[in-house]
């Protein structure tokens, strides 16, 4: 509580298994702001993620747990999501890409109205806090070839080969 009162957010952490590895699930001020892998471009330093504490993240693990059980489609969770409005226009059309399917980094900026953003898209695309959720694993190039994911090309591969109902585990 010491941050409340202290006029600046509170931060917690927790770590949860995956078939992808270890995910590290962040917290602002109760609400999910960050699912980190490990390895992953971008992400920012082990001690920004406040205190280990599992309290605010009942929901998240439940919701990936079914996720991974190939039980949930699609994450209904309140999300804190820190960046420019553009970044936050692009991680709002990633929520919007559904499950198995895949968008290029064109049609991205053409759902944006800016159909030259092509490459901003894809520099807001590799800074989403929220992997996973906020399904940026989901954009491809515009010949449909996977591109830049920062938790590795293999991730990005497993992670649409198991909603495509292909993975190998």
């Amino acid at each position: 509580m010491t941050g409340l009162l202290k006029g600046r957010p509170m931060k917690q952490h927790t770590i949860t298994d995956s078939p992808y590895g270890p995910l590290t699930l962040v917290a602002t001020d109760g609400v999910l702001s960050g699912l980190y892998m490990t390895d992953q471009r971008h992400r920012p330093p082990q001690e920004s993620f406040g205190d280990p504490d599992d309290t605010p993240f009942a929901e998240a693990t439940e919701q990936l747990r079914a996720y991974f059980a190939g039980e949930l489609m699609e994450f209904t969770l309140p999300l804190h999501l820190t960046g420019t409005p553009f970044q936050r226009s692009v991680w709002e059309q990633l929520r919007r890409i559904p499950y198995g399917e895949t968008r290029s980094y064109g049609q991205l900026a053409d759902a944006l109205g800016n159909p030259k953003a092509s490459r901003a898209v894809g520099l807001a695309n590799g800074r989403n806090p929220i992997g996973v959720i906020v399904p940026c694993h989901r954009v491809v190039g515009t010949d449909g070839n996977l591109t830049g994911y920062g938790g590795g090309l293999d991730r990005k591969r497993r992670l649409l080969d198991f909603e495509r109902g292909t993975a190998l585990f």
